[in-house]
């Protein structure tokens, strides 16, 4: 059973001279393992994301590790260096673990950092998963082939959202002539769906007024106070860390009732409302996963893991919680890629392109998933060459003041409308960049590992 985790900074020049040196040492000590670089952050105003998620996904892999011996006996290895939620150092931390062998996958769960590794992941062929989050044109695979918004875009969020309060509303034709505010965080990730309300308020007849809370979140009296004269019949709350139980408490002290506030999917953990208190009750919130700990891979989980004392979460209240759970969840989306991938390529450890083509044929059903030990953690997700988010299936779920409880069934966004708008917006992308839009036949081009440990195309 194996943690790493590495200190934030070396001194440069050490790290310099060292590289090479690191990088023989991993590439001879890595010959039957896959490794993963974790960008984690485990302080800052975002660690509770930060621990609850990276907690999840090392108590997956430690799982697979301790159950099974690996991934057909391909032992899972990883590090871990803390950025803090910056993007400095999330690429510090890129250009610091990239050297390693044999990596599988990046998963920075930040939009920002994400952005900056675009370009640098697509050089080296290694996938950058961003479930949940990212870049919403990265869906369209024919024109990003490493990157992987698994489960759920800021867009189709967006659409998710809307259409659940239709559905509280009675109809799509009643919201016309509704008033909706949207709060967001002061960055990247906040800004992401400002055109997309705008588009939606434009076909469905509502207004909407978007209004910015400035990063952390920690004061939004006079965002509130906007609020409170606009008289909306829904606040959609794009919030992130310590800006969404400030954002609940203000909305209290304002007078807005909680029930009319549907937060967005970084908008959704307990760490979002129990700080709030009551004013956090009926509090509606999206979701891609359900809470709670009854799932047969939670159980394994302890029984296997904090049962012994070896789990990653400090807090043993926090198993189950929502960014643990979203945690565990990426780690079965990470691991079933390698796996799928290993069907086609051998049972050994692959190259980065290699689980590039497992994610792009990562075809989860409700029996699989149930086979998984997580059913009713989240729905299925089939992914493909040149739509690497999913189904985009969402639920919703209310908190009671003591645990969430699900309020709805699986929402499906409009993809009919939203496809068309990531085509578009991708294929700008690739004029800007000069890139080739790829076919299903460039997709099937894979640079594997020959038997000498040399790469080779396919």
């Amino acid at each position: 059973m194996e943690r790493h985790r590495k200190k934030t900074s070396f001194l440069s020049g050490l790290a310099a001279s060292l590289t090479l040196f690191a990088g023989a040492l991993t590439t001879s000590a890595s010959a039957d393992e896959q490794f993963f670089p974790l960008q984690s952050y485990r302080v800052g105003p975002y660690a509770a994301g930060g621990t609850g998620f990276f907690g999840g996904t090392i108590d997956y892999f430690n799982l697979i590790n301790s159950r099974d011996g690996g991934v057909n006996g391909i032992k899972l290895t990883w590090d871990e260096c803390e950025t803090q939620y910056e993007v400095e150092r999330g690429v510090e931390c890129y250009e610091r673990l990239k050297s390693h062998a044999n990596i599988a996958a990046w998963n920075p769960l930040s939009v920002g950092i994400a952005y900056a590794m675009i370009d640098r992941i697509t050089q080296d062929k290694v996938p950058l998963i961003t479930i949940n989050h990212g870049r919403t044109d990265s869906t369209d695979g024919r024109v990003f082939p490493y990157v992987f918004p698994l489960l759920l875009n800021p867009y189709s969020e967006t659409s998710g959202i809307i259409n659940y309060i239709a559905a509280k509303e009675g109809g799509e034709a009643n919201l016309k002539g509704k008033k909706i505010v949207v709060l967001y965080h002061g960055s990247p990730y906040g800004k992401e769906t400002i055109p997309i309300y705008e588009l939606l308020s434009k076909k469905l007849g509502f207004t909407v007024q978007q209004i910015e809370v400035p990063h952390p979140g920690n004061e939004q009296q006079a965002q509130w106070l906007t609020i409170r004269q606009a008289k909306p019949d829904y606040v959609v709350l794009r919030g992130w860390g310590v800006m969404n139980p400030v954002a609940l408490k203000t909305a209290q002290k304002t007078g807005f009732p909680a029930d009319h506030i549907i937060g967005n999917v970084w908008s959704n953990s307990e760490e979002d409302v129990i700080p709030a208190g009551d004013a956090a009750v009926g509090y509606t919130a999206i979701t891609t996963q359900a809470s709670g700990a009854e799932y047969p891979v939670l159980q394994e989980i302890v029984k296997t893991l904090y049962d012994s004392g070896k789990g990653n979460l400090e807090d043993k209240k926090r198993i189950g919680s929502v960014y643990h759970n979203l945690g565990i969840v990426n780690g079965i989306l990470n691991v079933e890629a390698v796996r799928i991938a290993q069907e086609k390529f051998g049972k050994r450890t692959l190259t980065g392109d290699e689980v590039r083509w497992g994610f792009e044929h990562l075809h989860l059903d409700e029996k699989r998933v149930a086979d998984l030990g997580a059913k009713g953690l989240f729905h299925s997700i089939n992914v493909t060459w040149d739509n690497h988010e999913g189904d985009g299936r969402v639920t919703f779920q209310q908190w009671d003041g003591k645990k969430w409880k699900v309020v709805s069934d699986w929402i499906a966004p409009d993809w009919k409308l939203l496809r068309p708008i990531i085509e578009k917006s991708s294929e700008a992308y690739a004029k800007e960049k000069g890139l080739k839009i790829r076919s299903a036949g460039d997709a099937d081009k894979v640079t594997s590992i020959d038997v000498k440990g040399e790469s080779t195309k396919n």
